[in-house]
């Protein structure tokens, strides 16, 4: 990697300087435009201690599930954490510390934090359990709790293009909390599926420019399905 040219050939070079102990904020929702093999890298390098930022924590045995059976997630903030069984044990044991946040909130957080914004005010939790002990104020006849936006060591996102100098453009519902996380990572890697050169992308058609992200790496992927609905044939 030299000069505005961010692609790095490895995912051992696209994870490198991850140590324990660190943030990590990773994109996706669901099983939606989830970095998989950015994760799996995590996963092969035993990295433990790690505070994950995300929507949800993957299934038991894809995504940031799998970091899990090795208790390398020591806290997770996540707006939905319904589909895997593992982090319901680890939660309901105490072994995982979990601190649900409404979604919109959480997409905020990481917005925010790559804004250099350090906190905001939103109604959302206001009354509830979420609110307790945070600063409130009342504007316009409305009450609002203080949040504190979100800014990790790192940042994975997955994309579906990228030029050579990381700028990223996001395909259809896989564009969710990609472009929030990638703004907030002191590091932030993209795995994406095509890498061109810079001029073929359309400027206007960029959602993350590269001024954010540090590494790019094509990869394939398995694009797994979270619950699949058939409907009987007639």
């Amino acid at each position: 990697m030299s000069g505005f040219n961010k692609v790095v050939t490895s995912y051992q070079a696209a994870m490198a300087g991850l140590t324990d102990n660190m943030t990590v904020i990773a994109g996706g929702f669901g099983l939606c435009g989830i970095p998989e093999n950015l994760i799996e890298e995590i996963k092969r390098k035993g990295t433990k201690g790690l505070t994950i930022v995300s929507n949800n924590c993957g299934v038991d045995d894809f995504g940031l599930g799998r970091l899990l059976s090795d208790h390398q997630i020591a806290k997770i903030v996540a707006s939905y954490v319904g589909e895997n069984a593992e982090f319901e044990r680890q939660m309901m044991s105490g072994e995982l510390e979990v601190e649900l946040t409404p979604q919109g909130t959480l997409a905020e957080k990481m917005r925010a934090g790559g804004a250099g914004i350090p906190a905001f005010y939103t109604a959302t939790g206001y009354g509830t359990p979420v609110g307790e002990g945070k600063e409130q104020r009342s504007f316009n006849g409305r009450d609002y709790i203080l949040e504190e936006s979100i800014r990790g060591d790192f940042a994975i996102v997955k994309a579906w293009k990228a030029d050579t100098y990381g700028n990223l453009v996001y395909r259809k519902t896989a564009r969710n909390f990609n472009p929030m996380a990638a703004t907030a990572g002191k590091i932030t890697v993209a795995e994406v599926e095509e890498i061109v050169e810079p001029g073929m992308l359309d400027p206007d058609q960029i959602h993350t420019p590269g001024i954010y992200v540090d590494r790019v790496i094509q990869g394939t992927f398995e694009k797994r399905i979270e619950q699949r609905t058939v409907r009987a044939s007639l």
